[in-house]
């Protein structure tokens, strides 16, 4: 199975993880639609895209703007939402609470948003792919609002996945990956992150987009997942 003569809608499709879904998406023959907050990540995506690929301004945080994108892009076969803040790293004596919950806002009740307003336009035999995070079930200190993120998301992907059927809904759930979700780390700390977490990995190495993509690609393909959690993680909740 592939996705040719599909319809994608990729939420957060401009950069990182997204963007590698919408090129894997395009590679099967898909038509994909990609949304970001910001027109210059818009335009930087669709140089990468096939020309029949639609770019769309978005802020996942307006419910208004929600409600009209899905409005205006009409039918489509697959959703999936990677939108997302950086990833907010710090100890709870220490914690932003107004950060915290924009945090929690684009990445959690973004994706309710969206799934609520987007549902009615999947056609037969269409999915939600959502994303989470390994935070919830190894958390490590720094992590308090990413660990009730990924809790919430995997919770919330089960409850969908029986209101919504039979379209499906599943999660993906990485683990450190090479994205622009680590900017806000210094430099020399993001890379010795990324070295520690290559050495401590089985498979010896971080994520690639791409890597993470793949998971995504086979829960829109496979009509017989829902309710499911897809770990690329590298095996990093083994060690």
């Amino acid at each position: 199975m592939d996705l040719q003569g599909q319809r994608v809608v990729v939420i957060g499709g401009t950069s990182g993880i997204g963007l590698a879904v919408a090129e894997g998406a395009a590679r099967e023959g898909a038509e994909v639609v990609v949304a970001s907050r910001r027109q210059e990540s818009v335009d930087a995506a669709l140089k990468r895209l096939p020309g029949n690929a639609e770019g769309w301004v978005l802020d996942a945080n307006d419910e208004a703007a929600v409600r009209g994108f899905f409005e205006r892009i009409g039918g489509f076969d697959h959703l999936v939402y990677t939108a997302g803040e950086s990833l907010l790293l710090q100890s709870l004596a220490e914690a932003d609470l107004g950060r915290a919950r924009r945090f929690l806002d684009t990445r959690l009740w973004g994706a309710y948003t969206a799934v609520k307003y987007g549902a009615g336009s999947i056609r037969e035999g269409g999915s939600v792919v959502l994303t989470t995070g390994t935070a919830g079930r190894r958390p490590m200190p720094g992590t308090t609002a990413a660990a009730a993120l990924c809790g919430a998301m995997e919770s919330l992907t089960r409850a969908l996945a029986l209101e919504l059927a039979p379209v499906r809904v599943n999660v993906v759930s990485p683990g450190v990956v090479r994205t622009e979700l680590w900017r806000e780390l210094p430099e020399a700390e993001r890379e010795g992150l990324f070295r520690s977490s290559a050495e401590s990995l089985p498979v010896g190495r971080v994520g690639e987009p791409a890597d993470v993509a793949e998971a995504y690609l086979y829960l829109m393909r496979g009509g017989y997942s829902t309710g499911s959690v897809v770990t690329v993680d590298g095996g990093g909740l083994l060690v």
